[in-house]
């Protein structure tokens, strides 16, 4: 995954979580920490006072904590940054947080503990889902992601999908 990428991944969870997106100066900051710069260089390539870079980067590494629901720190921001985008898709509230491991496109587990463990590979099997067609499957996901409230871009973004075929379950139904 390339840096656009990951700040559009921290973005969205940010957004799932506080329905605020990053601003410029909390998406270079990120950026910063992740090509491995003090504060002082991102201030002077931006043109922010190193005070403002350090207020801010103190309430966004606060505000990633809260939304991956472990410490952020600048020197672990990447290792935590690898496990959410590898592992878990989280959103919602604070107080209503959900946690999905994907375990392959075709299966995906509800675990309301994150700390479970399950397969790292695809050998986990779900008998349930295998007597359903693959268009069953689809559509009852679909409709379990909405039910958590996420919007069909977050959807089809969670899914590595189009939009236009989460859009036409709506049409299915």
């Amino acid at each position: 995954m390339d840096i656009p990428e990951i700040l559009q991944f921290v973005d969205r969870a940010v957004h799932a979580q506080t329905d605020k997106h990053l601003n410029d100066l909390q998406r270079r900051i990120i950026l910063g920490i992740l090509k491995g710069q003090k504060y002082a260089d991102v201030s002077k390539a931006y043109g922010y006072s190193a005070d403002h870079v350090k207020k801010v980067s103190h309430e966004l590494l606060h505000i990633l904590s809260d939304v991956f629901g472990e410490p952020v720190k600048k020197n672990n921001l990447e290792s935590v940054l690898e496990r959410q985008i590898n592992v878990n898709i989280t959103f919602g509230h604070k107080n209503n947080r959900h946690y999905l491991k994907i375990i392959d496109i075709n299966t995906i587990i509800n675990c309301p503990d994150k700390s479970t463990d399950f397969p790292k590979n695809s050998e986990y099997v779900n008998t349930e889902l295998e007597e359903e067609t693959p268009h069953q499957t689809k559509i009852k996901t679909i409709d379990k992601l909405r039910g958590f409230g996420l919007s069909n871009q977050q959807i089809a973004d969670a899914l590595e999908i189009s939009l236009d075929v989460v859009n036409q379950i709506d049409l299915d139904e």
